[in-house]
């Protein structure tokens, strides 16, 4: 059986890209500071490894757009921010998402009646 880390990480591989979206609706953001959001809405296991690939594909997808802007004295950081696309790919996701995790909540809400009998 998977430890609860890698549960918990393959679990979130399927909606990371969502929830890179939905801290992008907060306005632009460059990786670093979306993996700062992440983890402020408690997605500690999140590092920003595994966000870059993700939002070059975002980017490619149209659902993000993206600016460079100097940053104090480093390179030019790139911000993200949601396209109109985007927008709409977040809102069918959070539905998506709802509808996927009622279904597992009536699956294993059996699970739990069944323990605490």
């Amino acid at each position: 059986m998977a430890t609860p880390d890698g549960r918990r990480s393959q679990l979130l591989r399927g909606v990371l890209d969502l929830c890179l979206l939905a801290v992008m609706e907060e306005g632009p953001a460059y990786g670093y500071e979306m993996t700062k959001r992440l983890r402020a809405r408690g997605l500690s296991i999140v590092g920003e490894g595994s966000i870059y690939p993700l939002l070059g594909r975002l980017e490619r997808d149209g659902l993000v757009e993206t600016r460079r802007a100097a940053s104090n004295g480093g390179p030019p950081r790139k911000y993200y921010s949601l396209s109109g696309a985007g927008e709409t790919a977040l809102r069918d996701g959070v539905g998506e998402w709802q509808g996927a995790r009622d279904a597992v909540d009536g699956v294993l809400g059996l699970v739990k009646a069944e323990v605490a009998s």
